[in-house]
């Protein structure tokens, strides 16, 4: 009882002086194990003296013979491994004390247990107030990658009816197709991919990207001093500010969403735009960027426009108007599934393709009227559009990215024409940010790739496709 007390008296010291992370859990360790050596000595006192008053004739039922009715040997408490030592070779036979059941000094029923052996206590405690701990036993036979797949779609609850719609949807699709759809989740030695999880994955951000959009007519019904060339002005502005600071793409399309978002409700007059931009940069890069640039060189980009101060309050008042709901899914989280879906039978360059892509996706940025088009909708069509001026002889659209995408090319065909009218006059639209920053070497010049000046309207028919059959399928 001294140890423990003293124990306690160290315990109180160190609860002054706040301990470093690094040791909380070595310390802890430490705690446990010398409270479990204190209490197994409490426990063979109570023990021995129970044992010589048995000897001496002491009514088993007695209870008040002055042991503690909640401190009994046969507690749950303490392993019985502690009890009593396995290693008995080194004590006389007869100094062996031998685990005696004494009905009257324990308080909660007792079981049998399966797990002890018969030289170990052969009870253990089911009050209410003392849980058995439960244990998760793998199966000798099971390897571990298989063990983790199991605990994954058991916590996860991926149902089985998905997978089974996915392989009715090929099975169907190659007989109406005369193709076979191409299966881009095969890569499991790859975390990156999360292959067990990407269909449910997309699965959620096609249905996230409802709740998290912008007003399409906020300029008409909110704004009163900017216009849509002003904003054009201000995110092609933002995209030399992120090629300067070397940001991922998803800092850039997330800041264009925090400001559209905030404009949909928030009237601002034309010398706060460019504060606001900047804000909404400054917050996107904290929420993307494993450096984010400084307030002050923020500040310094604007030509110190704005002070520090200015710029704080201003990102207060987004995050507050956004309710700091700051996940959201972009074009650019839609585009690196689509264009993998458009690599599976590798007939195109995968660089060309996918910055090409990622420049008719960037060019959708600069337009106010893109933003009635769902960003999953942007992401398919540039792929369309990507793979059509790579290869414009060829039907871009197939079953595997109808698969991928649920798209259709007839419910695509708007929007590709949109892109299309962007990409063959943005050399003339005034806003040379996008096109210079894709034709360096390093995106393999495709802002200089030919555009043809028409679509094929055959390539957005769906003749190839039953796409009624694959909805039904993934509905199931």
């Amino acid at each position: 009882m001294e140890g423990a007390a003293k124990l306690q008296d160290a315990s109180a010291e160190k609860g002054e002086k706040r301990v470093a992370l690094r040791d909380i859990s070595k310390e802890s360790n430490v705690l446990r194990d010398t409270s479990r050596l204190v209490g197994a000595k409490q426990e063979n006192a109570n023990a021995a003296r129970l044992t010589s008053r048995l000897k001496k004739g002491v009514s088993t039922s007695y209870c008040d013979s002055g042991l503690n009715r909640n401190s009994s040997f046969i507690s749950a408490s303490i392993k019985p491994s502690v009890i009593v030592s396995s290693d008995t070779s080194s004590l006389p036979q007869n100094s062996v004390p031998k685990p005696t059941v004494v009905a009257g000094l324990a308080p909660c029923t007792t079981v049998k247990s399966p797990n002890f052996s018969v030289d170990s206590v052969s009870s253990i405690s089911t009050c209410n107030s003392i849980q058995s701990p439960e244990f998760e036993y793998i199966d000798n036979g099971d390897s571990l990658a298989t063990t983790l797949e199991r605990r994954e779609n058991e916590n996860l609850n991926i149902s089985k009816h998905v997978a089974i719609a996915d392989s009715k949807l090929k099975s169907n699709g190659s007989m109406l197709m005369g193709v076979d759809i191409v299966d881009v989740d095969t890569n499991s030695n790859d975390p990156q991919f999360c292959t067990t999880l990407a269909c449910d994955i997309y699965r959620n951000l096609r249905n996230a990207e409802t709740k998290k959009r912008p007003s399409i007519d906020f300029m008409e019904t909110i704004q009163k001093d900017i216009n849509a060339k002003m904003r054009s002005i201000l995110i092609e502005w933002l995209v030399e500010v992120a090629e300067e600071y070397h940001m991922v793409p998803d800092t850039l399309y997330l800041t264009v969403n925090y400001i559209d978002r905030y404009l949909s409700g928030n009237e601002i007059n034309r010398q706060e735009l460019q504060l606001l931009g900047v804000a909404c940069m400054l917050i996107a890069a904290k929420y993307e960027e494993i450096c984010a640039p400084e307030v002050e060189d923020l500040c310094y980009m604007t030509d110190n426009t704005y002070s520090i101060d200015e710029l704080l309050q201003m990102e207060s008042k987004v995050l507050n108007y956004l309710k700091f709901e700051l996940t959201v899914p972009t074009t650019k989280c839609f585009l690196r599934r689509f264009v993998r879906a458009a690599q599976g039978s590798n007939e195109l360059p995968t660089l060309q393709l996918e910055f090409l892509a990622s420049y008719v996706a960037e060019l959708s940025l600069l337009e106010y009227s893109m933003l009635r088009y769902a960003p999953s909708l942007v992401a398919a069509s540039a792929v369309f559009l990507a793979k059509f001026i790579l290869q414009p002889t060829k039907t871009p659209w197939n079953a595997t990215l109808s698969h991928y995408t649920l798209y259709k090319p007839s419910e695509l065909s708007d929007c590709i024409k949109a892109l299309h009218g962007l990409l063959c006059t943005s050399t003339g639209n005034g806003l040379p940010a996008i096109r210079e920053k894709y034709s360096q070497h390093k995106y393999k010049f495709v802002a200089k790739k030919y555009c043809p000046a028409t679509i094929p309207s055959e390539f957005l028919q769906d003749n190839f496709v039953n796409q009624s059959l694959e909805v039904s399928l993934l509905s199931s």
